[in-house]
């Protein structure tokens, strides 16, 4: 008996020693879990914080239309605020980080299939970001770009916008400009502090038709005119040689780009937002004049655009005010108003202008929402190669219904390129990129426009 607990002893340190040991390696194992546990996701509140702080707004005024007689004079504060849409949830806005990376390379892969047969084209659109693409596609009043209320010369503040939005291009009205020498130099100054921030110059545009709708001639001095449905009897030649000294005339400033000719007929007595700015109340008449004209700006050496599709010379109302209806079936436009659109186009004409007629009797909403408008009768039946410019996007007849935001992604879903003067471009930019995030646009869809205009750019020596 003496011996066994004499073993029993010797054994009490051994087993003393396997439990330290065990003990150890369990408290380094514990240790090792915890310091190396998965974390938890802290990511998606930082993210949304970010997000809703750039969304700042360059001028929460409305700005008026191309086809005002006189620059709207509605002003804003130049403040930059905030823009929470109150009817959508952060959270519903927010995507997590693992989608927005799978919605990022789906991206990248359709983005092959929106090419150029121009290298240089190619390699712009390589080096633009997903926001300088979409800002592309704006042109805007000076005064929307900076928030200031009245521009007139180019300076810190056009650069320090312009580093913020790359927009395509400006439109100028008879309040910015004073004089021609003034005129020269603000336009000239603008490009230059475009250069810093883009290798791609801007639109630099104007609405000068001839008649009321003037601003060169109005402050200017340029080539005076009557309104263009006076020369009507005098034909082709005359329609051409007006708009051939319109272009040289603008041209010499600094101006690339005019929202002429107006295709319209003045087909409705009791139209007044058209009215005497048709070429004629023929439609025929119209289509051969027009295409004249468009042959004058090609020449003169500015883009020219044809508006307002699918034609505004038969409502009532005035689509600067609110909504303007035209009650025309498919058939009766492809026999009237689609006349001189479609010689026109033929002509050589650079864009033409969607209008913001809701077409009753064909789908009921505007034709600058339409894709049937725009798609599938301006490209697809009209055979329109060139780019699709919608009218001044805070008009009445969308700002009063839609919001900025809302009305961009339908103009880009429904085919438009170029969206014309949003009345808050802030949130336009920014409800674009939210729709590529969450796969309501592609961004195959934007480049296809992007380089549209970059081919029309290079076509016009912009570029």
């Amino acid at each position: 008996m003496s011996k066994k607990k004499k073993v029993k002893h010797s054994n009490i340190p051994l087993l003393l020693i396997l439990l330290l040991i065990t003990g150890a390696c369990s408290i380094a194992a514990v240790y090792q879990y915890l310091k190396n546990r998965p974390a938890e996701n802290v990511t998606a509140a930082p993210q949304n914080v970010r997000r809703e702080s750039e969304k700042t707004s360059v001028s929460n005024g409305k700005q008026g239309s191309p086809d005002e007689k006189n620059a709207s004079s509605e002003k804003n504060n130049g403040a930059e605020t905030t823009q929470v849409d109150p009817e959508v949830k952060p959270a519903e806005n927010a995507a997590p980080s693992d989608e927005i990376s799978d919605t990022k390379q789906d991206n990248s892969e359709t983005e092959e299939a929106s090419v150029s047969a121009d290298p240089q084209i190619n390699e712009l659109m390589a080096n633009m970001t997903l926001h300088d693409k979409i800002c592309q596609m704006f042109i805007v009043t000076p005064e929307s770009l900076t928030g200031y209320d009245l521009v007139t010369q180019s300076g810190t503040a056009t650069l320090d916008s312009l580093q913020k939005y790359p927009v395509g291009g400006l439109i100028y009205f008879a309040q910015n400009l004073e004089d021609k020498a003034q005129t020269k130099e603000m336009i000239s100054a603008t490009q230059s502090s475009n250069s810093v921030v883009s290798d791609i110059p801007l639109f630099i545009s104007v609405d000068e038709e001839g008649g009321i709708v003037a601003r060169c001639a109005e402050k200017l001095g340029t080539t005076d005119f009557d309104p263009m449905y006076t020369y009507r009897a005098e034909g082709a030649e005359k329609a051409y040689s007006n708009a051939y000294t319109i272009a040289q005339d603008i041209a010499s400033l600094g101006f690339n780009l005019d929202f002429a000719p107006v295709a319209d007929t003045w087909s409705n007595p009791d139209n007044t937002v058209i009215g005497t700015r048709a070429y004629s109340d023929d439609f025929s008449e119209t289509a051969t004049l027009v295409a004249s004209a468009v042959k004058g700006f090609n020449d003169g050496g500015v883009a020219c655009t044809i508006k307002h599709f699918p034609g505004h010379g038969d409502t009532a109302e005035d689509s600067h005010v609110g909504m303007a209806c035209s009650y025309k079936t498919i058939a009766e436009l492809e026999k009237q108003e689609y006349l001189a659109f479609e010689s026109g186009i033929a002509a050589g004409a650079d864009m033409v202008m969607v209008g913001h007629i809701t077409m009753v009797n064909v789908d009921n909403i505007p034709s600058s929402l339409s894709k049937t408008f725009m798609t599938d009768e301006l490209r697809g039946k009209l055979g329109f190669k060139g780019l699709i410019i919608t009218d001044a996007l805070g008009m009445g007849a969308l700002s009063n219904y839609y919001s900025s935001d809302e009305i961009a992604v339908e103009v880009i879903k429904a085919g438009g390129d170029i969206l014309l003067m949003p009345a808050d471009l802030s949130q336009a930019v920014t409800g674009v990129e939210n729709a590529v995030t969450n796969g309501e646009i592609t961004e195959q869809r934007i480049n296809e426009s992007v380089i549209r205009i970059l081919e029309l750019k290079k076509k016009r020596g912009i570029l």
